[in-house]
């Protein structure tokens, strides 16, 4: 086999402009999910069931069905109808933002659950709102908690972030695909494109390594 080690160099520019804007597609999806995620998550634990149902049905939803659909239906049917014109980027950060809801969500209520319900009792006799307990009591421990899976899921968005070459959206696989259809070769591009994804995953490997002992987690 002749290794064609010019087009990985040709194509390297593009290939490094497809791994930052992976990184940031990634890096919104995770930040909003985690917004999104932390209220969906207050909403499925709600008591009452006019307010947890559709919270329930939109978690069922989001991680019932696959995220390379979900991605069709808001780039052609949601989006152009709710903006009247959206962009490929666009799409996949939104796409990526829902979907990683409907998973945090499930890691809070997790991490929240898990905390054992005689501390939020001993705040509210020395005085504590529910507020100040959720803020001061539940959420230090949670957030701890659920740091091992929140970087999980990290990562299994940033992965999942390839599938935006489907609509055309310029990341790290597309411009694979891209230098795949001019010359005909698979072997370089796609090997280029594995090992642009493992430095990613591993850079954020290790990182979480370092949250996870910098806060101590358990």
């Amino acid at each position: 086999m002749n290794f064609r080690f010019e087009i990985i160099m040709e194509y390297l520019p593009f290939l490094l402009e497809g791994m930052l804007l992976t990184l940031l597609m990634s890096v919104v999806g995770v930040l909003v999910g985690c917004i999104l995620g932390f209220f969906i998550a207050l909403g499925k634990m709600s008591k009452q069931a006019i307010i947890r149902i559709p919270f329930v049905w939109y978690i069922n939803f989001l991680r019932g069905t696959p995220l390379l659909v979900q991605l069709f239906l808001f780039h052609y049917a949601v989006l152009p109808t709710v903006l009247g014109d959206t962009t490929a980027v666009t799409s996949v950060i939104v796409t990526l933002s829902l979907n990683s809801s409907a998973y945090v969500a499930e890691i809070f209520r997790a991490g929240l659950q898990s905390i054992d319900k005689g501390q939020a009792e001993a705040a509210h006799s020395l005085g504590m709102r529910k507020f100040q307990v959720m803020r001061y009591v539940l959420l230090p421990q949670a957030f701890k908690r659920s740091i091992p899976p929140l970087g999980n899921e990290f990562i299994v968005l940033l992965k999942d972030s390839s599938l935006g070459a489907m609509i055309a959206a310029p990341e790290l696989l597309y411009w694979g695909r891209a230098a795949a259809g001019q010359y005909y070769v698979f072997w370089e591009p796609y090997l280029a494109v594995a090992v642009g994804y493992l430095i990613l995953t591993l850079s954020l490997t290790y990182l979480l390594n370092y949250l996870e002992r910098r806060f101590d987690v358990k």
